[in-house]
């Protein structure tokens, strides 16, 4: 039997990943009704439905089910074997890391891995987005969750997001020094609707902290919070070990060694398929190395 059209194979891979047409529509570059068609290519080759359609949403037949797993290895192989091309002649490493980490440590560290590993070319690029790693064009995400995710990804906890208020010494003096936790509610607040401000006022044994009443500044990025803070524009609630040199430096000061947590911490992330691939072990035994310090107890 011969085989069916590659095109109505990649567009069935694609919706049984994501049982959604118009998301797997997005991800090959075609309309919607290009995919439904060149299922329906497949569905008369193969003979029966391989997709049960219902109001809002679709599910893989009997058929469909059977023949997705096998579809979906084999297009795999064929990633996996561009990939091990690519790796034999531009060995670049593609790195997709949330901007806080991307700024606070890899960019101010990945100097010395390219030192060690000259022969490995690094592209980062800096977002949040959730990223399709098993099909994009990353090799490894850093990215900011509350564990392992399993499903074929492999997760290696680089740092905890704990947290603890942040300050410049110009603002703490302001007041006559930051001496106890209630002291910082005299302080300008910045992103007070942060829920890291009611996890750790709650963890001091503070009462009375609330956002009603102050400007409602929402930046995100502790990076950006951070040089705001260095600024004396108000108390930022940090990851103390991401500013350690602004702190020994003395552009910031951490007032009190309480750190309190949301459950979260910052993953090299790679799928579990990829883990040879010899760019990304070198790059995970190198940041895995580089990091340490990171997660020893103080």
């Amino acid at each position: 039997m011969s085989l069916p059209p590659l095109t109505a194979l990649r567009a069935f891979e694609a919706v049984a990943r994501h049982l959604n047409f118009t998301r797997a529509a997005e991800e090959l570059g075609m309309t919607q009704a290009a995919v439904s068609y060149q299922i329906k290519i497949l569905e008369e080759r193969v003979g029966m439905p391989l997709f049960m359609r219902r109001p809002r949403q679709i599910a893989l037949s009997e058929a469909g089910a059977r023949l997705a797993p096998d579809v979906t290895q084999a297009f795999d192989l064929i990633r996996n074997a561009f990939a091990d091309t690519r790796d034999g002649i531009g060995n670049q490493l593609s790195i997709t890391a949330v901007p806080t980490f991307a700024v606070q440590w890899l960019g101010q560290n990945m100097g010395l891995f390219q030192l060690a590993h000259p022969e490995i070319a690094v592209r980062i690029d800096t977002s949040n987005d959730v990223i399709d790693l098993a099909h994009g064009d990353f090799d490894i995400a850093i990215r900011t969750l509350s564990g392992p995710q399993g499903k074929g990804m492999v997760c290696h906890l680089l740092v905890e997001a704990n947290f603890t208020p942040l300050l410049s010494p110009a603002l703490a003096e302001s007041i006559g020094g930051v001496t106890r936790p209630e002291d910082l509610l005299k302080l300008p607040i910045l992103d007070p609707q942060d829920e890291w401000f009611d996890i750790w006022f709650k963890a001091a044994g503070v009462t009375g902290f609330s956002a009603e009443g102050r400007p409602q500044s929402s930046m995100g990025w502790q990076s950006l919070l951070g040089t705001a803070a260095m600024a004396g524009r108000g108390v930022s609630m940090l990851t103390p070990i991401l500013f350690r040199d602004e702190v020994a430096s003395g552009r910031l000061v951490q007032p009190f060694d309480l750190l309190a947590t949301a459950g979260k911490g910052y993953y090299l992330v790679y799928p579990e398929n990829r883990r040879n691939v010899p760019r990304i072990k070198l790059f995970r035994d190198w940041i895995m190395e580089a990091t340490a310090y990171m997660r020893q107890p103080d």
